[in-house]
């Protein structure tokens, strides 16, 4: 039968199961397909911390969400479109978050009596009225799944396995994805096994071949690819731009990049992309714990290569004694934060900004660093080279803070030409420089950077002493003469608030609001898209966006203070906004929620609308 063929401009999808069920690799594949057509992406997976959380149960609920459109768009969406639900804890897990009238592809197989007890239901949601306000499509499809594969030699818990392929036909045939990418990924990934390539390529068909053959869908849907300019693209996490990054920025300063990792949610993924990488010069260490990875780190940095270091917030705090160390040596050191929510183990798996705090003050004595965020996943592509270029250029620890919503969302990444990338280059200290011409003076400066001397160990006639004990100026010798260690810290701080950083840029497109939006980091596409929501409504607003927090722009202060309003949204307890009333006597509005999920436009809309009406 001929199926009607409607054209939408943009969809929200979540795919929602047991963690068993294959979920993030569902939604992964789907992202990859809908890449390949064309269409702008963004996506949040939410997962539970558990390596296996009991199945069936609330806490074990899984989902992977995917936003796509025939425009630019800076969200995963607000809510979901479709729903498809694989148990009935997917389902009561998420069905808050759906607006009336969403469609929902339920797995009526596992809404059994035992199934829907663990998760309080006393009847099934599919029997009742509760769904009344919901377009429900019931599907078997664990049972199809299995009928579908009756003839192939897996077994009935290989095939059970499965589904989540079933459930990627059909989605894929129901929003005209292209599909071919998957079978050749479903055959790289069980080479070893051939017979489940054989089973999920056929369960991705029968799901497909049901689409196109029930009459529970009558209708199929198109987006059509978004405007986007030319050039090749691909689909990225933000843990894989920031891992190219580096990548990248080895080969532009010509030095090896040596990272010295202990795995930790959610920046582990770094660890294993830049082990990929050994033919860049690329090393990587797993040390036996987050001490030991900086330290590492820091002596390779001493050695003359670029030293990183990756973690979450707890691994910061183990860190930063050896940070301070690389405050006192004056040496390049690269941290990544990608940050989770806390305090301690906190919430491994969601999202929160709430080590800027301990990034910009979190160590002993005046130890000041360079504090960067990338605000996209793929703007931490450039966010790695940015530090680098940081902590090289001016001899400084560079502290890079990610998050869990920008490190495992996606979108398409426009691939750059390599020659545009900034010159990294560095050039090491090979003679004495003291006035005799036979004397190395370690700690004498360049009177632009302030940045002191980088020889690499072993260089004759450059012999010098390090080590965390207060420096003389010049020499490098032990010093506790206290006009000496004010000069010394006082110097350390103006090397860092005399990087040049770019001005902050403002979005005023009427150039008459009187209220300023002012964020950082992952909060950048929540923050615009509410923006616009504010605009289409007929009313002014502007945005601007930190990617330096340490140094700060040098007009941000001028920016400030020629609103009449400033707003900053952020995932903590009004952390920047703390330092921006302190430092700029502006009298910030904070808006915060610290619930381990990015902030939604609709509330933040609502926020901004709220203010509007009192200026």
């Amino acid at each position: 039968m001929t199926k009607q063929i409607r054209q939408l401009d943009r969809v929200v999808i979540r795919f929602a199961g047991d963690s068993g069920d294959g979920m993030q690799l569902t939604g992964d594949r789907f992202t990859s397909e809908t890449a390949q057509l064309g269409n702008d992406i963004s996506t949040l997976p939410n997962f539970p911390a558990e390596i296996r959380a009991p199945a069936g149960t609330l806490p074990g609920v899984s989902s992977f969400q995917v936003h796509f459109a025939d425009y630019d768009i800076l969200t995963p969406g607000d809510a979901p479109n479709v729903l498809v639900a694989m148990n009935p804890a997917a389902l009561k897990a998420n069905l808050a978050d759906l607006p009336r009238g969403a469609d929902i592809i339920v797995n009526t197989d596992e809404f059994t009596k035992r199934n829907l007890a663990k998760v309080g239901y006393q009847t099934s949601p599919l029997d009742d009225d509760s769904l009344a306000g919901y377009v429900v499509h019931p599907v078997a499809l664990t049972s199809m799944t299995v009928g579908a594969l009756a003839a192939h030699q897996v077994s009935k818990k290989d095939a059970e396995r499965s589904k989540n392929m079933f459930a990627l036909g059909l989605l894929s045939w129901m929003y005209s994805r292209p599909y071919e990418s998957t079978l050749r990924f479903l055959e790289r990934k069980f080479a070893a096994r051939p017979e489940l390539v054989a089973a999920n390529v056929a369960a991705f068909k029968a799901g497909w071949n049901f689409g196109e053959t029930t009459e529970d869908f009558a209708v199929r849907y198109e987006v059509k690819p978004a405007k986007m300019k030319p050039g090749t693209y691909r689909n990225i996490t933000g843990n894989a731009a920031l891992s190219l990054g580096l990548v990248a920025a080895g080969v532009r300063s010509g030095l090896p990049v040596f990272l010295g990792a202990y795995p930790i949610t959610p920046a582990s993924d770094i660890l294993h992309e830049l082990s990929k990488h050994k033919r860049f010069g690329v090393i990587t260490v797993q040390a036996e714990d987050e001490i030991a990875a900086v330290g590492a780190a820091l002596g390779a940095s001493y050695g003359g290569s670029l030293g990183v270091t990756t973690t979450s917030g707890p691994g910061v705090a183990l860190k930063s004694e050896t940070i301070s160390l690389a405050v006192a040596l004056e040496l390049p050191l690269v941290i990544v934060d990608v940050q989770r929510a806390g305090p301690s183990t906190g919430m491994p798996t969601k999202t929160e900004q709430a080590d800027l705090n301990m990034a910009l003050y979190g160590r002993h004595g005046e130890a000041p660093v360079a504090v960067i965020a990338p605000r996209s996943p793929s703007d931490c592509f450039f966010a790695a080279l940015e530090a680098a270029r940081i902590a090289l250029t001016y001899r400084t620890p560079v502290i890079l803070l990610s998050d869990n919503y920008v490190a495992n969302g996606s979108e398409p990444w426009l691939l750059p030409d390599v020659e545009s990338l900034p010159d990294l280059r560095v050039e090491f200290a090979t003679k004495p420089n003291g006035d005799d011409g036979t004397t190395f003076l370690p700690y004498l400066r360049d009177p632009e950077t302030l940045a002191r001397p980088w020889a690499i160990p072993g260089t004759a006639g450059l012999e010098h002493r390090i080590g965390g004990l207060e420096k003389a100026d010049k020499t490098g010798d032990i010093s506790y003469d206290p006009a000496n260690h004010d000069f010394m810290v006082r110097t350390r701080a103006a090397r860092i608030e005399t990087i040049p950083v770019p001005d902050i840029e403002v979005e005023d497109p009427d150039g008459d609001a009187r209220v300023l939006v002012l964020g950082w980091g992952s909060t950048y596409g929540p923050i615009g898209a509410a923006c616009r929501g504010v605009r289409q409504r007929g009313l002014s607003i502007a945005q601007a966006h930190l990617r330096h927090l340490a140094p700060m722009p040098a007009n941000l202060g001028e920016v400030l203070r020629s609103y009449d309003k400033v707003v900053i949204p952020e995932m903590n307890l009004g952390q920047l906004a703390h330092v921006i009333r302190a430092r700029y006597l502006v009298d910030a509005i904070s808006y915060n929620q610290v619930r381990g999920l990015p902030f939604t436009a609709a509330e933040l809309e609502t926020t901004l609308e709220e203010v509007l009406k009192n200026v």
